[in-house]
């Protein structure tokens, strides 16, 4: 049986590693930061303020605002929206990361 890869014809470039609060985890080129932790098993990467609940994807096209996550020291980033980049350093949050 083919992989969709190979009956696709296509050639990724090879995987590269960002860190997750320190962490290490293989990212993809052309993957979104979210895809890239539930890639590496990891659901939820920020809480909410006041409970603080986990949350994670739930829409997964940028309306909801729950896959908050802070990349590169920039708080509030949609997770995923935003493409990895080789190095990134993502760090988890609580609420919208801009709690004084």
């Amino acid at each position: 049986m083919n992989s969709p890869l190979e009956l696709a014809g296509a050639h990724p470039r090879p995987p590269f590693t960002v860190t997750l609060d320190g962490r290490e985890i293989e990212a993809v080129p052309g993957q979104t930061v979210a895809a890239t932790l539930w890639a590496a098993g990891i659901t939820s990467w920020r809480t909410t303020r006041g409970a603080r609940r986990p949350r994670g994807v739930f829409c997964g096209i940028g309306v909801c605002f729950d896959c908050l996550v802070t990349v590169n020291d920039r708080p509030g980033q949609r997770a995923c929206l935003v493409s990895v980049q080789p190095g990134d350093a993502i760090r988890t949050q609580e609420g919208t990361g801009h709690d004084g």
